[in-house]
């Protein structure tokens, strides 16, 4: 075993604590910034990976490293180096996840913000830490620059957190409160994509992969249950519409994609998807690229978490703040986490819009599908001014589970007025609860 490589790294012995960063992109330059500018006594930089690494050599950034560091593209100058800590900024599974595997086991601390690594194989990953004496750290892998994660390990672990949700994605939060103004999706959606905010391919953002990801994380730290990310329902906001925001008003609501987690019994509900949340609620107060996460603690009661959750420099405030953790040997509580089984069901207020050719019946149509599996209505809203041909209309419903919204909803999805594909929405409320 490596456990030799000591708990507060090598500062002990030279005083110094060395320092590679795999990835110099948008977070790993910030984190090279934030060092140069900040001087950290004992820590030195001194490796750079990076694949295509000249072109990476003779960009603006490249400044704040150190003219004694090593600039590579083998990643084995880094691996098989005296290096105490390497930080990780690439992302994705492969080949990151072999890399850091040899990292940990040849005695080096890892600091990550691999959202993606850590939802799939953080608990494994952490076995290989404890096993050869050395830190595993990701507190930049949720929210960015607002310390969620070592605030619920440190802060709330006295703590029996049952609940969490949040608004974990600043991409989806940016879209969705530009949306509020009247902005239409795929207008807002170019505009982040302009501005950095989105991808070229936004699906892992906007379909609710990467705030699946955080969920799982946050699960584990908060619930302290791992959960398979691949079985937490997910709904994109791309179907939803400048109209739902003026309907979700008149029910003194907004709309945002929101990551929900509650444990019951040994089974987690969780869910990310865009949901209705009352102008009241904290997370109707986020706006841009801001993110925000909520616990309720049996005894601490709900704690609020909120910040710039996006870009490089807030990141990169995580990223260093781990750094120095691990290099002066702080360590995080640590408690027994199981794996626990994941459905997506919630007993909550359902918003349904409906797009149709108008024509008598409609509405009694609808009723008696809801009915049918023993769905309540509780308001019927439609706003004036919009052709019968082309009409939109909302139906809001009494508390019913998920299962049950939906098997009604592909019953009147059917319907030979419907226009296109009906919209469903959880409305969150605090009396929600998981069936």
């Amino acid at each position: 075993m490596a456990t030799k490589k000591k708990q507060a790294t090598g500062k002990k012995n030279s005083g110094v604590v060395k320092v590679a960063l795999l990835g110099f992109g948008t977070v790993g330059s910030s984190v090279a910034k934030v060092l140069a500018e900040s001087k950290f006594p004992g820590i030195v930089l001194t490796h750079v990976y990076n694949r295509s690494v000249a072109r990476k050599r003779e960009s603006a950034a490249a400044k704040y490293v150190p003219v004694t560091a090593k600039w590579t593209e083998n990643i084995d100058d880094v691996l098989k180096s005296d290096v105490d800590v390497v930080v990780e900024l690439m992302g994705g599974l492969n080949p990151v996840e072999g890399w850091l595997k040899k990292a940990l086991s040849a005695g080096k601390h890892v600091v990550t913000a691999n959202k993606q690594l850590i939802a799939y194989r953080g608990v494994a990953l952490q076995k290989i830490a404890a096993q050869h004496g050395v830190q595993l750290v990701y507190g930049a892998a949720v929210a960015g620059g607002v310390p969620v994660i070592p605030g619920i390990l440190q802060g709330l672990s006295g703590d029996r957190v049952a609940r969490l949700s949040g608004i974990v994605n600043g991409t989806c939060n940016y879209i969705l409160s530009r949306m509020e103004t009247g902005a239409e999706y795929a207008t807002v959606l170019k505009d982040a994509q302009q501005l950095g905010y989105a991808e070229a391919n936004p699906s892992a953002d906007v379909d609710g992969y990467d705030a699946r990801a955080k969920l799982c994380i946050l699960s584990r730290i908060a619930l302290h249950a791992e959960l398979n990310p691949d079985e937490v329902a997910t709904q994109t906001i791309s179907t939803v519409e400048a109209i739902d925001f003026v309907y979700a008003k008149e029910l003194n609501c907004t709309i945002r994609q929101v990551s929900r987690a509650q444990v019951d019994g040994t089974v987690v509900h969780a869910r990310v998807a865009p949901m209705l949340i009352p102008l009241s609620s904290p997370m109707a107060w986020s706006h841009g690229t801001q993110n925000m996460v909520v616990t309720s603690g049996s005894y601490g009661g709900d704690v609020v978490f909120s910040g710039h959750g996006a870009g490089g420099e807030p990141t990169a405030v995580a990223v260093v703040s781990d750094l120095l953790a691990v290099a002066q040997g702080a360590k995080a509580v640590e408690l027994p986490v199981r794996k626990r089984q994941v459905t997506g069901e919630f007993l909550a207020p359902h918003y349904l819009r409906f797009v149709v050719d108008d024509k008598p019946g409609i509405v009694s149509s609808i009723a008696g599908a809801l009915a049918k599996v023993g769905a309540n209505i509780d308001s019927l809203l439609q706003k004036p001014g919009f052709p019968k041909h082309r009409l939109p209309f909302v139906v809001t419903t009494e508390p019913c589970l998920t299962s049950v919204i939906e098997k009604a909803m592909g019953a009147i999805s059917k319907l030979d007025c419907m226009l296109e594909k009906p919209l469903t929405l959880q409305i969150l409320v605090p009396e929600d609860k998981s069936e």
